[in-house]
This record gives structure tokens, sequence and C-alpha cells, in this order.
């Protein structure tokens, strides 16, 4: 398997599978901090970070990207859940808060195999009448996100690489059946500074500082290739014993790729699940914003 940068840039390429919760309002930015594991108020207007939102057992319910698009405002750009029934949920917990928790159908996800224009890292371009563009590169893989009105002709070969580059960067892509299973630091989402330990409360936060600050995170992701493909959910076992799951996948060329949470220390043995043979790879750095 080859890590080499794409050789040209490609077209953009609709995203269907990702789209925008809009926090909008006089308390918007304040339900995020109380609601979201990253320190949204630490994230200024034309930056974004990786961020999340968990069980009160700190276990992730969707992961996203967060941009602060305003002083009042926030995206979420989120991928592999029902945004209705995302929005819903945040929605309960509003209560007597000035905000409004929106779908935004009009706007549309595309990506594309090539660095962008003008962001660079957590610093986006453009606004929210023309469109934004983030930089979701990583080591080896040139890449833009953009969120605009204008879509893009969809290309499932192009979508399916795009898949493949965020587990080999890192970037878990949680099916339904994996949500509210792992906490952040199963996930290993400190690679991507994804989650805040000192921030104030949160859902989950408890969870998140304790298993930090006393050492207890002992299992973490790890990237596999496979010649077919795991089945999320499934076991992996080393040698005899069932020691992880496999998360997520995702085709990449003639083979398949597999984000595990695994234990940090694994024992010397024949990596397999449910008969499929697993080659361990090394995750891309990067993607930490």
């Amino acid at each position: 398997m080859s890590h080499n940068p794409e050789s040209a840039p490609s077209p953009r390429f609709a995203l269907p599978g990702h789209c925008v919760i809009a926090l909008s309002g006089r308390d918007a930015v304040a339900f995020a901090q109380a609601q979201l594991m990253n320190d949204v108020d630490a994230t200024p207007v034309g930056r974004w970070q990786w961020s999340g939102w968990l069980t009160p057992k700190g276990r992730v319910i969707a992961l996203f990207a967060l941009v602060r698009v305003a002083e009042d405002a926030v995206w979420l750009i989120v991928a592999d859940v029902d945004p209705d029934a995302l929005a819903t949920r945040l929605q309960r917990f509003v209560l007597r808060r000035q905000l409004q928790v929106e779908v935004r159908r009009d706007l549309h996800v595309t990506g594309q195999f090539a660095a962008p224009e003008h962001a660079s890292g957590a610093s986006f371009a453009g606004d929210v009448l023309h469109g934004i563009e983030l930089d979701v590169s990583g080591f080896g893989i040139r890449r833009t996100l953009r969120i605009a009105r204008e879509d893009a002709p969809q290309d499932v070969q192009a979508e399916m690489q795009w898949l493949s580059s965020d587990l080999r960067l890192g970037f878990p892509r949680l099916p339904a059946s994996q949500a509210e299973q792992w906490t952040p630091q199963m996930l290993s989402l400190e690679r991507l500074h994804a989650y805040s330990v000192k921030k104030g409360c949160y859902p989950g936060q408890e969870i998140v500082a304790r298993t930090h600050f006393l050492g207890q995170v002992k299992r973490g992701l790890t990237l596999y290739e496979a010649p077919q493909a795991p089945e999320p959910g499934a076991n992996v076992d080393v040698g005899a014993a069932s020691l992880g799951q496999i998360v997520c996948v995702a085709p990449n060329g003639t083979h398949w790729v597999a984000l595990a949470v695994m234990p940090s220390d694994p024992p010397e043995a024949v990596i397999a699940t449910n008969g499929i043979p697993l080659k361990e790879r090394a995750l891309l750095a990067g993607l930490a914003r």
C-alpha cells in the first residue's frame, strides 16, 4: 500500500454523508462550551477545531469539525450520523438559552484532494455567505473540505478514498453501531487535540479527566490493513485471545483499512478478525488542529 501524496489534484466531489448543524444566537457559544468536549471559548472567530459530544458516561455520540464562523455562531460539520436526530438531542438541552439549533440543508459539504487555496491549519478561509474552506490535510495527503451553497458531482470512488484517508490519518468514522461505545481516549482523540481536560464541566467530563489524570489510558486506536472487509464491532484476536474490537473500515485500493481499539501493548502474535488476517500499519500524523 502506498502512502505517497496524490499525483494530481482531483476535482471537487460531494460528501453526501456530511452535513452542517448550525448553532446560532446570543448563547450559542456558551451552549457549545457547556455541551461539547473541546474548549470552544479558546477558538476565536476564523478558526476551527475537532470536537464531539459525549454521553454522561464519557462515550462518544458524534465527532465533528467545529467551525467558529461568528461571535455568536458555530457550525458543526458532522458525518455518519442522522443530523435531524442529533439536532433534536442537542435541542433538548437548550432550555432557556437564546439560540437556534438548525440542520443547514442549504449548505453542501464537498471534498477535494488538493491543498486549500487560502485556508491553512486551524484557520479557515471564506465566509458564511460565499462558503468556507478547511484545511484537512495530513502527512502525505492534501485535502480541502468546502462548505457552501454550491454542491459538487458525486464520485463514489473519491468518497471512499476520502473515508480511507480519514482512517489512515486517525480520524475514526463511527457507524451507528459504534456510537456511544468508546471514550475519547480509547479513540486516541488526543492525537487530534479533540477534547479538553482543563475547561469547565461538560457531559462526560469527569470520566475524561479522571482517565487522563490518573493515567488509566490502557487502550487506543490501531490501524490495520486487511485483504477483505472486516466488520465493525467484530473482535480482534491476538493469538488465541480476543483483545480488541474493530471500530470502522474503508476500502483502500485492493485492500481494506480498519481502525480498532486495542491494548496499548498487545502481545506478539498472529492478529486476525473473524479469520481475516490483519497487518498493523502506522497512523499518519498531521490532522491535529
